[in-house]
């Protein structure tokens, strides 16, 4: 795709195999192409890395933290688990939302945990929300763990953010989805990747090898789930309805 931004005349032409097409510089059609290019070339500068939460690196897209965190409020779940803990960030952030709120702990997944990422969460003032388990999400031994941490009865959120093939997703879908009540989520994260296969440090087949693709399969065979991105909480906004995120498909809530 070409795209043309003339600010001079306030109109953007995008060109492609379809034709040319002139748009409103200042319209939602061309916020949301302008959107896409933004997100795919600061997704391949490493934007999200330059972000931190309370000394953690988070290594999150700012708009999916905001989002996720307007979900967490209105679920207001008693467990977040999190597959992928890498430096901590999130972990933090999601304990910080929970003693916020007067409730809920966190229970952190990943292969690897490496001591100095470790010793940091332990030596954090929210360490006492915050469960790490050091595992293959998938395997069944760590599946168990998670299980016999949430009790009856408790409500519980997941996000899926550590390997992001399709096939290690799915199996994460499967192993913690019943983790998961009605009118709570289980996310898929950096669906992004479906976008990302032309760009410098992608991969030709990650256009269908993405968590997208993976969450997609599993709302079809279970139709208790429904890929439904979570509405706004806050309305003065226009006509804008799309997310700037790189987790689109993400949010697969349980009815």
């Amino acid at each position: 795709m070409k795209i043309i931004i003339d600010t001079a005349e306030q109109t953007l032409v995008c060109e492609d195999l379809s034709g040319r097409q002139t748009l409103a510089l200042y319209s939602e059609e061309a916020f949301d192409i302008l959107s896409r290019q933004w997100l795919r070339v600061g997704w391949n500068q490493r934007y999200s890395y330059s972000f931190t939460w309370m000394g953690r690196p988070i290594i999150q897209l700012p708009e999916d933290i905001l989002r996720i965190q307007e979900v967490i409020y209105r679920v207001k779940p008693d467990v977040i688990v999190e597959t992928g803990v890498a430096h901590g960030g999130s972990l933090i952030f999601y304990a910080s939302l929970c003693e916020l709120m007067k409730r809920g702990r966190v229970i952190g997944i990943d292969v690897e945990i490496r001591a100095p990422n470790r010793a940091a969460i332990e030596a954090d003032p929210l360490a006492g929300r915050i469960t790490l388990i050091e595992g293959s999400s998938i395997a069944s031994e760590t599946v168990a763990s998670v299980r016999s941490l949430v009790k009856a009865g408790e409500k519980a959120l997941v996000i899926l953010d550590s390997n992001h093939s399709k096939d290690h997703v799915r199996r994460e879908l499967e192993a913690y989805h019943p983790l998961v009540p009605p009118g709570s989520y289980i996310v898929a994260a950096d669906g992004i990747m479906a976008d990302l296969f032309d760009v410098p440090r992608g991969k030709p087949g990650w256009r269908e090898d993405n968590p997208a693709s993976a969450a997609r399969e599993f709302a079809a065979r279970h139709p208790e789930f429904v890929i439904e991105q979570p509405g706004r909480l806050f309305g003065e906004i226009g006509g804008l309805t799309r997310n700037v995120t790189y987790w689109p498909g993400a949010f697969l809530k349980r009815w």
